[in-house]
């Protein structure tokens, strides 16, 4: 935990200057809590003893000088409440940052594993808790410090009985504090956990809405959120129990110490050994140091919430990403596009079955290589390892004779262009999807890009043209009109190395024929892997890699394989029969 605290400090660094000012205004405000009850016991012990004219003028001096205190108070608070916001909210901007960074670097392998909805919890509510622990913790605990010592003090001074009648259940307090403590941080770590559960079934419901509207599912989908929120609801109640018993009881504390105080000032006052001045001044400081213990109840709260998200928003810092630039690491330059795979065998993580088995390729700059296969052979697989996506468990893949784990990944993934069966476009407009495969291209070479993915025909029916919203995700298109979007993305990324990955197996024909001639438009003077469960698209290919279980079964055009009556012709025949 200690380690921990160190790094949640470490935040407040490049912000010491107002920090250490919402500090020493926390001390002002504290300082202005105590001064007054001393006045008021001024007043009431020795000036209203004095002369009408003297006690009046003394009064309303005394009256104006507390105003003053006042407005100085109100000022103190102002810059905590405005400027300590402020500082919270750039710690939280900082760590949004951070962890957005982070999520940046990890790999395939860790998104296999995570929903989306959790993620997007640990960089919003957790990181706006942790914000709020930042910004009100040092000054609640300095403030609650700084009055329950000095009026401790001049309680002291005042009344060393009644002072020792005003702390004597301090101690009981401390303990049942604590013991409710323990169990509350155990309760709000577990409403973060539930509310992310929440927030990713909440996400996956939304991104699926049309899939679950398809099949009339909504009452499926409202059973699955039910569960879920009926396990928050009973975490919620848990920790809320913890803490009715934690407010119940400090409270409950606060009204004893009053009792006990007014009870033994009275028994003191009978015997005249107190005066009644002094009981009113020790009811005023019983207010003063009752109140840092209710900010502290809710500074433990807030400790729980806070400390717990920033204990999560370490567990993603400490995922190192397994796939990252090597120390020495070189940049990929000048490429001709001749891949080799030497020995390549590849599994998932949790999974002993080995998806890629051996396998070894050499493929020369240019060269356009279809891969077919059964599902579940590894095709995509195998071109995952090229960009690094994975990192192959045996053997080595090597562009232009170097290997790819020698390379800076940016920029081996700069030189790789891919088109998916499955688009993703951005909320956003057309221009600015297309513009995603190269951010600093001008709108003329955007338009180029379009025109050779034969997209900027229909761009232009549109009714806004390039700035055109598609919507989430594109919803506003067809699928072939999304396809050549990503296509003209490709295209103005222009890479030498180029992967399609069944890129055209959802289309309807006459959107295939399209796509199919932006594709090899695409693929001219590049070296191309298709990955095709269509063969109709790859017959023209002057290298088919037949993959398996066993690794690539056949190699050879489409005459050949067809000749040597194997896996290829068994594929080839089911699809046309």
């Amino acid at each position: 935990m200690i380690k921990n605290l160190k790094k949640m400090f470490s935040y407040y660094r490049p912000y010491k200057g107002i920090f250490w000012a919402d500090m020493i205004f926390a001390l002002g405000a504290a300082a202005v809590s105590l001064v007054i009850p001393l006045l008021v016991r001024y007043i009431t012990s020795d000036v209203v003893y004095r002369g009408v004219k003297d006690a009046l003028d003394t009064i309303i001096q005394l009256g104006i000088f507390m105003l003053v205190l006042i407005a100085i108070q109100a000022f103190c608070n102002f810059f905590i409440t405005n400027y300590g916001h402020v500082m919270g909210a750039k710690i939280e901007y900082d760590m949004r940052a951070e962890i957005f960074s982070h999520y940046q670097k990890l790999s395939f392998r860790f998104y296999d594993d995570q929903k989306v909805g959790q993620l997007m919890s640990r960089i919003t509510s957790d990181l706006f808790d942790i914000s709020e622990l930042l910004h009100h913790g040092p000054e609640n605990i300095v403030i609650s410090i700084i009055k329950l010592a000095g009026a401790f003090v001049i309680m002291l001074t005042i009344s060393p009985r009644l002072t020792l009648a005003a702390f004597a259940l301090v101690p009981v307090m401390l303990i049942y504090a604590f013991l409710f403590n323990i169990r509350m941080k155990r309760a709000f770590k577990e409403n973060r956990v539930k509310i992310a559960e929440i927030n990713g079934q909440i996400e996956d419901n939304l991104s699926g809405i049309r899939v679950v509207k398809s099949f009339a599912n909504e009452e499926v989908e409202r059973k699955k959120f039910k569960k879920g929120n009926d396990g928050f609801l009973t975490a919620k109640k848990n920790s809320y129990r913890y803490m009715g018993g934690y407010h119940a009881g400090l409270n409950a504390f606060t009204m004893a110490i009053t009792v006990v105080v007014i009870m033994s000032g009275g028994v003191m006052i009978t015997r005249g050994s107190c005066q009644v001045t002094d009981l009113i001044a020790f009811l005023l400081y019983i207010n003063v140091f009752t109140e840092p213990v209710k900010t502290l109840i809710d500074f433990t709260e807030q400790f729980q919430n806070g400390y717990s998200g920033f204990e999560r928003f370490l567990e993603i810092l400490a995922i190192e990403p397994d796939i990252q630039d090597r120390k020495g690491a070189k940049e990929l330059t000048a490429v001709r596009g001749d891949i080799t795979f030497e020995n390549v065998s590849f599994h998932y993580a949790g999974h002993d079955q080995q998806v890629l088995n051996h396998v070894s390729l050499d493929v020369k700059a240019g060269e356009y290589i279809a891969l077919v296969g059964p599902s579940g052979a590894g095709k995509t697989t195998l071109c995952s390892l090229i960009p690094r996506f994975y990192e192959a468990n045996e053997g080595n893949i090597k562009i232009d004779g170097r290997d790819i784990r020698e390379l800076k990944l940016k920029s081996l993934r700069s030189h790789i262009g891919i088109v998916q069966q499955d688009v993703y476009l951005f909320a956003g407009s057309i221009l600015d999807n297309i513009r995603y495969g190269k951010p600093e291209a001008s709108e003329a070479e955007v338009i180029a890009a379009a025109k050779n993915a034969n997209a900027h025909e229909f761009i232009m029916g549109l009714p806004d043209g390039y700035d055109t919203d598609i919507g989430q995700r594109g919803v506003k298109l067809s699928g072939g009109q999304k396809q050549r979007l990503s296509i003209a993305r490709v295209f103005l990324k222009n890479p030498p190395i180029l992967i399609f990955d069944e890129a055209t197996s959802a289309l309807d024909n006459e959107s295939e024929k399209v796509v199919q001639d932006s594709l090899e438009h695409l693929a001219r003077n590049r070296t191309t892997f298709v990955i095709a469960h269509r063969l109709s698209t790859i017959r023209n290919a002057k290298r088919i890699l037949v993959l398996t279980e066993n690794g690539i079964e056949e190699s050879g055009n489409h005459e050949t394989l067809m000749k040597q009556d194997g896996v290829y012709k068994k594929l080839y025949t089911m699809q046309f029969q």
